[in-house]
């Protein structure tokens, strides 16, 4: 009886210490997930898609018939244009919202655009970094492979050119990011400033000053 007792008064002080556990957590787990997130990400599921198969067949009919230094050059900006969004992506969800409402209260072109970026910051960082990064990782090193077999089709060693090409890609695609990383993160207000600006200048329908 006594080891009874005493396994139910273990029990109960081990109840109450979850609850007080849970209490005490300053973080709390939101509910979850939500009719708009699964549709977002169905959305951008199929976007994603057609934007690959129409990158794809635009890139390989391009390089089909470049010659080879302008294939480098579009590689190149494929990376260079992955690099960019990735930027794009850290900045929205690392910029603060603050000084674009006292931009907007004075009406300073940009601002409205900037504001709409930062409130639908996951989307923008999904679409940027995961759709556009991921797409243009795919396609450069479709089309590293595509400048290989034109260049060096008549090598022996095609598999090694072909796997150290793949590396400096990846490598370059990489170290651009984690260089980028800093810069999005360090100067993140300034860079969503001026994408909502360009924004503003290429905005549809009725155009507002600000």
């Amino acid at each position: 009886m006594a080891k009874t007792d005493t396994g139910k008064k273990y029990m109960k002080q081990l109840d109450k210490y979850k609850k007080a556990s849970r209490q005490n957590i300053p973080v709390k787990k939101k509910g979850r997930f939500e009719k708009k997130h699964v549709l977002w990400g169905i959305f951008i599921t199929l976007v994603s898609f057609a934007l690959s198969m129409l990158v794809l067949f635009a890139s390989t009919g391009l390089l089909g018939t470049a010659q080879p230094a302008v294939a480098f050059i579009v590689v190149l900006v494929i990376i260079i244009t992955g690099v960019v969004f990735d930027v794009i992506g850290i900045a929205v969800t690392a910029a603060d919202e603050t000084p674009f409402n006292s931009m907007a209260s004075k009406k300073i072109r940009g601002a409205r655009q900037s504001l709409r970026l930062l409130r639908n910051a996951p989307r923008v960082s999904s679409f940027c970094n995961d759709v556009v990064g991921d797409i243009c990782g795919v396609v450069s090193g479709v089309a590293g492979t595509s400048i290989v077999y034109r260049v060096f089709a008549s090598s022996g060693n095609l598999s090694v050119i072909e796997t150290v090409m793949g590396a400096l890609i990846a490598a370059f695609t990489v170290g651009g990011k984690a260089f980028a990383k800093n810069i999005g993160i360090n100067n993140s207000n300034y860079i969503v400033y001026w994408v909502g600006k360009i924004l503003s200048y290429v905005s549809f329908g009725k155009r507002k000053k600000g």
